[in-house]
């Protein structure tokens, strides 16, 4: 008898899990992208070569821009709102589909941090790279977009 009253809360508390879980499901995030427009987009713009341009799709675009494929388990609440948050949070850090609006100076700086988020290994996060293995940035992809993005850097400070 001890057995089955013991058994009792614990099946009440993973009915009442079960529960609530399939509410959250209920509240669902907004997958909508804002538009892109091709004049404002960062490679568009400075037309990298074809490897880097990949780079930065496959490994930025997800988080730092307005084309994020949404993938099959963003239809998961809590989980969902998680991955929304971060790419709102990418977004508003650095957006290359809004690259143009940015001042010179203020790209310059988001240039800067992405080679130091490059370098140190910050970016992309490990969160996301867990899942997209195709996101991981090998050494020589590391260095192209270092030496792109200070090229970058190097040629809008001769222009000022």
């Amino acid at each position: 008898m001890r057995l089955n009253l013991k058994r009792l809360p614990l099946k009440k508390v993973a009915g009442m899990l079960i529960v609530i879980i399939v509410l959250l499901q209920f509240f669902r995030i907004d997958k909508a992208n804002p538009p892109v427009k091709q004049e404002m987009d960062f490679v568009n713009l400075n037309k990298p070569l074809a490897g880097v341009a990949q780079i930065l799709k496959t490994s930025c675009y997800d988080c730092h821009s307005n084309e994020t494929a949404y993938p099959w388990y963003t239809n998961i609440a809590p989980v969902s709102w998680w991955i929304k948050n971060h790419i709102n949070e990418g977004r508003r850090h650095l957006n290359f589909s809004e690259w143009a609006a940015y001042s010179s100076k203020k790209a310059d700086h988001k240039l800067e941090e992405c080679v130091e988020n490059i370098q140190e290994g910050e970016m992309p996060l490990f969160s996301y790279t867990l899942i997209h293995r195709n996101a991981v940035l090998s050494e020589e992809q590391q260095r192209a977009l270092t030496v792109y993005f200070n090229s970058i850097r190097t040629h809008e400070s001769d222009e000022n």
